[in-house]
């Protein structure tokens, strides 16, 4: 993996990174208070950038997944 570069808030940091290790380059996301790693391709950042506006309020609440004992960490 290239190197990574933090973006940060009071709310988040998140580590991100370009990782070549699979068949073709993904986006690696790292949340630095937890450690939980996540891979994002081509075709699922292209989906993020088309979402409606509306749409991404509910990946943004955070009491939806983030903070609950099932959230399948």
């Amino acid at each position: 993996m290239n190197e990574s570069e933090i973006v940060g808030s009071e709310f988040a940091e998140v580590a991100v990174g370009v990782d070549t290790t699979a068949n073709g380059p993904r986006l690696r996301l790292e949340d630095r208070r937890t450690g939980r790693v996540r891979f994002l391709d081509a075709l699922e950042l292209e989906t993020l950038v088309w979402l409606p506006d509306g749409h991404l309020g509910r990946l943004l609440d955070p009491s939806a997944d983030r903070w609950r004992e099932d959230a399948g960490h």
